[in-house]
This record gives structure tokens, C-alpha cells and sequence, in this order.
């Protein structure tokens, strides 16, 4: 059953769901058991059952056989690691020489020299350099602390880090904080910041350069000035709500993250004035929301300034626009500004901070909106006030989320911008709400996802209202993972998301707020976006390159390249957008042919509304509802054509089916991801060994992503079947559409099972914090058996009962 114990709801809060027991069949081993549209004969040996399933037995030396071979993971064994495992490991590729045209860090006699600051976060960066370059490239460093960096010029085998005031002649083009210069030669190595912040991630950013390289060397001529492009990004932990270890942290600030968006949906100091006395709808939502520890704030604020990452919290208020509310507002806003002086900035969310009723304004008259975006902007006002008076330097974010993100809705997205506060900074949802079009349908992105690269056409609008008001724009935009295929730990679609950075970088989007629950965990997509948040990076194709060998070898980069391609060029047929069963479930969502048997409690005759105490399906409880496709057995309701329509906000007048289409593209973005997976996987199989596991991981992820789409196609085409089937009356028509419906349940079958290879391989996969897991090892078996008795039982005895 679902558990909550990452996310930011309170298990306790809830009722506890009793299960009653059910027989577990004995589910076909991992043996590499795959749908044979996508497994090559050389992979497999097939016999045939009694039963009819064909169980396909991995050969040694196929790809399926490189998964079974890595260590079995069981559900949270990838947190464990996050929090226990050393940062850095072994990198250095020994084969490697340097060329005449670079210089080499010797192995002995270096030091690092730097005159100690301010931060904790310089010296932090120091101690971190002199673990990599031992437990990286096997390079004893040493370090040294003067008083004075003005002979920076005479001195040998070092690397010299120091701010542009330490390092006279240095970092004269240098503008901001942040900003950086590295030189090179073969005496020594200059990295002048502009600040401590530009010299810390100067340091980090040579750590970066020479694991790409995969040796300790650099080009001789080497000079770089780096100019940092937003003033902070931050993103949430993809451990949990409050889940912040050090190792995490440090993971982030080398991924150039400098802030997190921590306490989510509750005030830093634990006031729950809003959550426990409104009774409007979001209020009750709130409730639900842990309650929060001001220690634990206290500690992640100290804990996170060692790393240079700044805190930003919400705060959640219900404003009713009369004197009470605005005097209990002001007082919230001062007591947590007084009791968190390390907190740098509050985002005002709408979900937690609205004015009187919550709702997105969907279908709401133009004057309500505008008052309501006036009211709200004053709730803003009272915010920034209190917090400036305190300290001017603390960054106030609103963030209108729920307000329509329709394409036609700008006008009233740029009038909230109008209404807003000048000493505030707008944080705007960067692609929900853009318009595309399938087959001449026009939906529209349902929440966050990449097949679009953005801005959404309200978010290009209110980019431009606020240029007008000289306001600089932060964005919420994902930059590595989505919440389309938000239980993959990251999308591999290298070449989309670079179109989205340079997006972001051509609106001039100032910060970022670089993920939402699905949140930050190192990988290497994160990797190269750190690269792309300072100017004079690498080219695009030289990253990808050096991204490639590094994982795979460098023999296989050009296959590696070529499948990032295919990948990239599957993610923009994705009709399915947002956080759905589809995108986020579909290999653990069984094909219902039958209604099945309740597995956990129900209310249907109690006092009780079932609506509002269970959160799950109780013919499916193993995630919350919203993430189950479940049919209407009432056979009145073609529920797969309710789902085509809703995941892509197509409104289609002319009542035309949006389904066929919806399967059409979903089928084309499985086919493209097929012809990266073929070199992806020959990538694998080819790679030294001393790459291979993690080259294997790699794999896995994008079958699985791959695995995601097919699914959600054969659950979809399954049910449109299956009310076929209920009104077909011809006999001959009944078996031709069973017919299909076994091929479609036997290839799911299959599919499921290296589903469930691949989560017992990879923990990462099903997990999303807001939900813990949202299919696990134990669920996938689950839907296994059902898959078994729908087709070893139910479809033989609807064949036999033409009458059913």
C-alpha cells in the first residue's frame, strides 16, 4: 500500500488502512522476459508454455544479462547511498597521457594555496579539492594558508584561489557575484572569484574540467572567464520533504546549485494559524502538511551556509483582506524573519498563500480575477514590507501558480505581475500552459514537462510585462527531471533540455527554481546544466562528448551521442503531459479486464465520505488514486478517451476521438526511443568493464522511460478495447477484439517483467517523494498476477461465454 513517509503530508493525520491478505501466485522469475517488438532474438531463447506465455531467458552476454549481473536494490537502498556514500571516487583513466599542449598536476608536490575568509564555504570548497584530487585522480595535494596572495605571480606547482581584491591583476573583467577566472600554465593555476562564492565555484568547476578530462590535466594556455547567469538556483530534495544530509548538499553546490526551497507547504517556525483554523478547501489540504520543527530549520540553515547554498522557505497565509488578517500576516512575517535570519528569500506560492478562496480561476469572470489579483498582490505588499524593514537584502518570490496558465489567458497572467510590489521578484512558471499541436488538435501542457522546451506563451507575456516594470524574473523550470516521467530519476534528453537552457538564458530569467517534488539527485544531466549557468562553457557537442566517454568510454561516445539524440527527439512526441498515471505509473498499472478484488478498507455504506478519508483506490491501493487507471465497469464511460483528452488539454469541439491520435504519438516516441536504445545498449555492452556498471544504469533508466510509454499506450488500448468488446454482438467480432486484447496483456506481461528487473536493479525508479514509491518491486508482482489471471482465466472464459 502507499506510504507517505518522504513526502510533506502527515501519515498521522490520515487514517490507517487495514489490508485484508489475497494469494500471491508465484510470478515467472527476472529471467529477462521483455515484449517482442523490442527484444532482439539474440538477446532471448524462447519455449512454450502450457499456458501459452513465452518466457524469455536472458543469454549470456546480452544486455538483459549485464542487469541481472549488477547488485539487487531493494526500495530506499539509492537513499541510503545518497547518505552515506563518499562524494567523490575514483575517476582517473591511468591510459591517459597529457598532450603537448597541457599542463599536468603531478601526482606529488602541489599545493593548494588560499588565504582563509570569511564563509565557511571557501574553506569547505578547499577541504573538498584536496579529497578529490586524492580519492579522484590519486593526486596528493596539499594546502596552504597565507596571509597575503600579492605574489601570486612567483609561485610554483599550485593552484592559487583567492578573490579579485587578494589577486592583484586578476579577475578585471569580473562583474558579479559568483563570477570566476581560471588560468593555466605550467607553473600554477590562478582561480580568482569575484567574491568568496565566485572563488568556491571556480574551485568546483576545476574539479569539473579535470573529471572530464579523466586525468589531472589541463590545456597550457587555459583562460576562462566565467560569468554567472542567475543569482541563485535552488531546487527541492528528491530524498524527501526534509530530507537535507550533507553529502546531498555538497552533490549540489558541484552541480552549482546555490539554494534550496526547503519546508514546503509549512511556515520555517511551525505556525499552522492558517492550516488549522480555515475551513476553506486548501486550508483542509494544508492540515495534512507535517508539521514543522523550528530546530530542524536552524540546523539546515547552518549546515547548508558550510556549503554556499541558500535557505528559502514559504510562507503560508490565508489573506482575507480585513484588519485582522493583515495584522496576523505582518506579525507571522515578523516573528520568522526575527527567529531565521539566515533565511535569503520566501516564496509566496498560491497554493498555501491566496487570498480568501482558493482556486486557479478557471472559468472565473474577468473583474473577480483582477480583484483577486489585487488583494493577493497586497497580501505581497505586507510581506515584502515586513521582511525589508528587517532586512532589505531578503528576496520575496511570488508565485501565481494556480492562476490559469491557459494560452489565452495572458492578459490576466500579465495583470498580476501590474499588481505586484517593485522590490519583489516574480517567480513564474516557465512551461505549463504551452500550446501544441497533435493531428491538428491543440492542447496544451497540462503541468510540468519537457516535450515542450518553453516559455509558455502567459509566462513569455508576463516575462515582457515585467521587463516593462525594469523587474528581474525567476523561473520555476525544470532543468534534469519533470513530473512527466516524474519517477524516473531523470530525463536522458540531453539535446531538448539544452534547447530549454538557452531559452532561459535568451528571456534573461534571472533565478531559478530548478525542480519540484521529483527534486534534485545528482545524475548526469545536472552535471552539464552546471555547466551551462556560467558563460564561456564548452560547446554543446564537446560536453556531450566528454559526458559520453566519461560514462560510457570513450570508444562509445559516438553511439552514446546518437542515442541522446533518438531520446531527445522521443520526448517532443510525448502527447502525455504532467503528473499522470501515464507518465508516472503505467508499468505498474494492470490492465483491468475484470473489476478485481478489493484489497484494502472501503466506506461505501459508512457515515463516512470515501472520497475525502481514502486517498487510494481500493482495488489498487499500492499509490494514490490519481495515479491508477481504473475503468468504469458501468461500461458508460470510455474512461481511456477521458484520460487522451484531460493529458493533453485538447478541447476538441467537434466530439472527434483524441484517442486514436493520443496512441499514435505515444507509439512514435516509443519507436524513436527504440533506435537510441539499440545504441544505448550496444554502448553498454561494448564499454570497458570498469564502466560498464554504471553505462548498464544508464540503459536502464531510458528503457525504463521507454518502458513508461509503451505501457501507457497498452493500458489505454486495452480498455478502449474492452468497451468494444462489452458492446460488440457478433460472436466473430467478440474474438477478434479478445484476440487483440491478449497480444496486448502477453507483450504487458513481458514488459512488467523487466520492469520489475529493472526496479530491483535501480531503487531510484518509482520513487517521487510527494508519494514515496508509486510502484515498487512488491506492486509490480502484484500486477504480474493479475496479468497472469487475465489471461490464463478471465479471457479464456470470455471466450468461452460469448454471452458475458
Amino acid at each position: 500500500m502507499i506510504t507517505a513517509s518522504h513526502s510533506f503530508k502527515d501519515m498521522s493525520s490520515k487514517n490507517k488502512f487495514s489490508r485484508r491478505d489475497f494469494v500471491v501466485k508465484s510470478a515467472t522469475g527476472f529471467a529477462g522476459i521483455a515484449a517482442a517488438k523490442y527484444i532482439s532474438g539474440s538477446d532471448t531463447a524462447r519455449a512454450k508454455t502450457t499456458a501459452g506465455y513465452i518466457p524469455v531467458v536472458a543469454q549470456p552476454g546480452s544486455f538483459n544479462a549485464e542487469v541481472e549481473r549488477l547488485p539487487e536494490e531493494k526500495p530506499y537502498a539509492y537513499h541510503k547511498k545518497l547518505t552515506g556514500d563518499a562524494i567523490h571516487t575514483w575517476k582517473r583513466n591511468v591510459a591517459y597521457r597529457a598532450a603537448s599542449t597541457e599542463m599536468t598536476i603531478a601526482d606529488k608536490g602541489w599545493s593548494l594555496v588560499y588565504k582563509p575568509g570569511l564563509s565557511e564555504a571557501l574553506s569547505t570548497a578547499v577541504e573538498d579539492v584536496k579529497i578529490y584530487f586524492e580519492k579522484v585522480m590519486g593526486v596528493s595535494l596539499g594546502i596552504k594558508q597565507q596571509d597575503s596572495l600579492d605574489n601570486w605571480k612567483k609561485q610554483k606547482s599550485c593552484i592559487i584561489a583567492g578573490t579579485r581584491e587578494q589577486l592583484p591583476g586578476c579577475g578585471t573583467t569580473l562583474k558579479r557575484s559568483k563570477d570566476y577566472e581560471i588560468t593555466a600554465n605550467d607553473q600554477h593555476i590562478i582561480i580568482c572569484g569575484y567574491d568568496e562564492a565566485g572563488t568556491m565555484f571556480g574551485i568546483y568547476n576545476l574539479e569539473a574540467r579535470i573529471s572530464l578530462r579523466g586525468a589531472p590535466f589541463l590545456p597550457k594556455n587555459l583562460k576562462t572567464v566565467r560569468h554567472s547567469l542567475y543569482d541563485t538556483r535552488m531546487a527541492l530534495s528528491w530524498m524527501g520533504w526534509m530530507d537535507w544530509p550533507d553529502q546531498l548538499l555538497s552533490h549540489m553546490v558541484h552541480d552549482g546549485f546555490d539554494g534550496i526551497f526547503a519546508s514546503v507547504y509549512a511556515n520555517p517556525n511551525g505556525d499552522r494559524t492558517t492550516a488549522s483554523t480555515s475551513t476553506d478547501f486548501y486550508a483542509r489540504l494544508l492540515y495534512q502538511v507535517r508539521e514543522q520543527n523550528p530546530t530542524v530549520i536552524k540546523d539546515l540553515i547552518q549546515r547548508s551556509a558550510r556549503f554556499g547554498i541558500k535557505v528559502y522557505t514559504p510562507i503560508i497565509w490565508q489573506y482575507l483582506g480585513t484588519p485582522e488578517s493583515e495584522a496576523g500576516l505582518r506579525k507571522l512575517v515578523q516573528e520568522i524573519v526575527h527567529q531565521f535570519p539566515g533565511i535569503r528569500g520566501y516564496i509566496l506560492l498560491t497554493e498555501g498563500f491566496w487570498y480568501k478562496k482558493w482556486g486557479g480561476g478557471h472559468g472565473a469572470g474577468k473583474a473577480y480575477l483582477q480583484e483577486w489579483a489585487e488583494q493577493w498582490a497586497k497580501a505581497v505588499a505586507i510581506v515584502e514590507e515586513e521582511c525589508h524593514r528587517i532586512d532589505p537584502s531578503i528576496e520575496v518570490l511570488p508565485w501565481e501558480y494556480n492562476i490559469d496558465f491557459r494560452p489565452q489567458s495572458s492578459d490576466i497572467k500579465q495583470y498580476f505581475i501590474r499588481q505586484l510590489p517593485d522590490r519583489t521578484i516574480p517567480l513564474l512558471t516557465w512551461e505549463n500552459g504551452k500550446s501544441f499541436t497533435i493531428d491538428n488538435m491543440q492542447g496544451y501542457l497540462r503541468d510540468y514537462s519537457l516535450s515542450q522546451v518553453g516559455p509558455a506563451e502567459v509566462t513569455s507575456a508576463q516575462i515582457e510585462e515585467a521587463n516593462k516594470r525594469k523587474m528581474k524574473v525567476y523561473s520555476k523550470v525544470d532543468t534534469f527531471t519533470s513530473w512527466q516521467y516524474g519517477t524516473i530519476p531523470y530525463l536522458p534528453c540531453p539535446y531538448q533540455w539544452f534547447e530549454r537552457y538557452e531559452a532561459l538564458e535568451k528571456y534573461g530569467v534571472k533565478g531559478t527554481l530548478e525542480s519540484w517534488s521529483s527534486g534534485y539527485k545528482p545524475n548526469f544531466i545536472s552535471r552539464l546544466r552546471a555547466w551551462t549557468c556560467w558563460s564561456d562553457a564548452p560547446s554543446k557537442n564537446e560536453l556531450l562528448a566528454t559526458a559520453a566517454s566519461a560514462i560510457f568510454g570513450e570508444q562509445q561516445k559516438e553511439l552514446v551521442i546518437s542515442a541522446w539524440d533518438h531520446f531527445s527527439r522521443a520526448i517532443r512526441l510525448v502527447p502525455d503531459t504532467g503528473p499522470n498515471m501515464g507518465t508516472n505509473n503505467a508499468i505498474g498499472n494492470p490492465l483491468f479486464f475484470e473489476e478485481p478484488p478489493l484489497r484494502t478498507l472501503t466506506y461505501h455504506h459508512s457515515w463516512e465520505d470515501q472520497s475525502k478519508v481514502l486517498h487510494v483506490n481500493p482495488y489498487w491501493p499500492f499509490t494514490v488514486s490519481r495515479m491508477v487507471f481504473y475503468p468504469d465497469f458501468s461500461n458508460n464511460t470510455n474512461k481511456a478517451e477521458l484520460y487522451a483528452r484531460s493529458a493533453t488539454g485538447v478541447e476538441n469541439r467537434n466530439d472527434a476521438a483524441v484517442l486514436p491520435v493520443f496512441l499514435k504519438y505515444l507509439q512514435q516516441a516509443a519507436d524513436e526511443m527504440e533506435e537510441g536504445l539499440k545504441l544505448y545498449r550496444k554502448a553498454a555492452l561494448e564499454s570497458p568493464e570498469a564502466n560498464r556498471a554504471e553505462a548498464v544504469k544508464e540503459v536502464i533508466v531510458a528503457e525504463q522511460m521507454q518502458r513508461m510509454m509503451l505501457s501507457d499506450h497498452a493500458v489505454l488500448q486495452f480498455e478502449d478495447l474492452r468497451l468494444q468488446w462489452t458492446k460488440e454482438q457478433n460472436d466473430t467480432g467478440k474474438k477478434a477484439v479478445l484476440d487483440k486484447m491478449e497480444v496486448i496483456a502477453r507483450e504487458e506481461l513481458a514488459r512488467t517483467e523487466l520492469s520489475l528487473l529493472a526496479a530491483t536493479r535501480d531503487s531510484r525508479l518509482g520513487f517521487q517523494f510527494e508519494q514515496d514509491y508509486v510502484y515498487t518491486p512488491y506492486s509490480l508482482k502484484e500486477k504480474i498476477n493479475v496479468l497472469k489471471e487475465t489471461l490464463n482465466i478471465q479471457i479464456p472464459a470470455a471466450r468461452n461465454n460469448p454471452t458475458l
